[in-house]
């Protein structure tokens, strides 16, 4: 997988501050309210600069998707060590993927492809590919390993992958989507993470 920083390096200053500057109004207006000429001005490039990087505001949002799901999860996979016990690494991990789904981002990058499901569905599919499959796929590759180790049950990685996320939805992120809470505590992230752990060890640990 090509990094973000040699990406960066080959497509210039000017193709991040387009990312930037779409981020910055899709995360503001929404697709469908979003319009190139602002996300030009806020990224403080000619139109005809956004459009050498991109073809149209559909192929625009998927990249945004793709690199900060990417940026986000290079982030919390640098901080998990894949040696450690299983107790650790599933913490590590629910944290990190709590803490993601209550982002802003996440959260307004949902309602958007939510909203415009029926007129764009590749919005929805690039961000799912971006963020829920790609977490899934990672945390796959890990599981395989624990079970290769004997630390855990030979039963399918990809359902316990899948299981793990929806323990990481419980409570907060239900309320999160709904409007119905804004700040959580980290105590209440913990709390989540925790039981998701213990959950998901008390059926597949060894």
């Amino acid at each position: 997988m090509t990094s973000l920083t040699s990406q960066s390096a080959t497509k210039g200053r000017k193709y991040e501050d387009v990312l930037g500057g779409a981020r910055e109004i899709f995360l503001r207006d929404g697709f469908e309210g979003a319009s190139v000429d602002e996300i030009a001005r806020a990224a403080g490039v000619s139109k005809a600069t956004l459009y050498s990087y991109f073809s149209d505001k559909r192929e625009l949002f998927r990249e945004v998707t793709r690199v900060e799901c990417e940026r986000m999860a290079e982030s919390a996979l640098s901080r998990i060590d894949f040696a450690a016990p299983p107790r650790e690494v599933f913490t590590a991990a629910a944290h990190s993927l709590t803490r993601f789904l209550l982002s802003d981002f996440s959260l307004r990058m949902f309602r958007t492809c939510v909203a415009e499901a029926a007129r764009f569905p590749e919005l929805g599919q690039a961000f799912y590919q971006n963020g829920p499959e790609m977490g899934r796929a990672r945390m796959v590759v890990y599981l395989k390993l624990a079970i290769a180790r004997g630390q855990l049950h030979d039963v399918d990685p990809d359902m316990i992958a899948e299981q793990f996320s929806e323990l990481c939805r419980v409570r907060l992120w239900t309320r999160a989507i709904f409007g119905v809470q804004t700040r959580f505590s980290e105590a209440e992230i913990n709390d989540v993470a925790t039981h998701a752990v213990d959950t998901l060890l008390a059926r597949y640990a060894l």
